[in-house]
């Protein structure tokens, strides 16, 4: 953020609002352009052919506990909250709205 206060010329002894400096700038705030390249990515995993390893990952039930000190939540669980969140599409649903580019997921640059 302190790249964009140069960039516009501000201090923070100026008391300007982060979000007012993007907007000024015309820069998206960085969670939104990480959300949307993992919704690009899981676009990309849902259309993948079956042989294809990182789709069969994707795709796989793990049966046992995370181990300790591992996350709780795997990034399957994650983007699907993430897309019932942004986009109302529930998680049974996911996979074949990912697969058409067509749908509300293209919004999102997939």
């Amino acid at each position: 953020m302190s790249f964009l206060r140069r960039v516009a010329g501000l201090s923070l002894r100026d008391r300007v609002r982060s979000s007012a400096i993007r907007e000024e700038l015309g820069v998206e705030p960085l969670l939104l352009r990480v959300e949307r390249s993992q919704m690009r990515w899981l676009g990309h995993l849902v259309r993948m052919p079956p042989g294809r390893l990182p789709g069969e990952v994707f795709r796989a039930c793990p049966s046992s506990r995370r181990p300790p000190g591992r996350p709780s939540t795997r990034w399957r669980d994650y983007v699907s909250r993430l897309v019932w969140e942004r986009l109302g599409i529930p998680p049974d649903e996911l996979e074949e709205e990912a697969g058409e580019r067509k749908s509300g997921l293209l919004f999102l640059g997939c």
